[in-house]
């Protein structure tokens, strides 16, 4: 693990065809972790936001399934805005790294692999607290 947050973006395999394309996910080999929980965000209303938060040691990969959407990712350092468009490639995102979510399109779909079963124990849900444990970090 680095010392600041990591995030970075993941193509999945996209296999053409004129009937319908097809992509897939393995865990361990197309992202870095044992898939433990899938869950996904959908008919978000107009103007929500989702996310603001981080967590101490969940690793994730957020997929726009369909649709769009924005992801603001911060790791008390640096901070970058990325649109989320396509169904085969993700963004990974791992420990001390503060997530934000917005900008939904109609009828969007974001769904997230998760490395661990939920832990509320785990997150960090003040800016400030997380700011202060990265610090820490350094």
């Amino acid at each position: 693990m680095t010392d600041v947050g990591d995030w970075h973006g993941i193509d999945f395999p996209k296999i053409t065809d004129p009937r319908g394309n097809l992509t897939f996910v393995e865990g361990s080999r197309h992202i870095p972790f044992d898939i433990r929980r899938v869950y996904y965000l959908y008919d978000v209303p107009g103007g929500a936001e989702r996310g603001g938060h981080a967590h101490r040691t969940l690793e994730q990969v957020v997929i726009a399934m369909s649709g769009s959407f924005d992801m603001t990712v911060d790791d008390g350092e640096r901070r970058e805005r990325i649109h989320l468009n396509r169904s085969y490639k993700g963004v990974y995102i791992g420990p001390y790294v503060w997530r934000e979510l917005d900008n939904f399109s109609s009828g969007s779909v974001c769904m997230v692999l998760a490395s661990d079963y939920f832990d509320e124990a785990d997150y960090f849900r003040d800016y400030a607290v997380f700011r202060e444990a990265v610090e820490q970090r350094r």
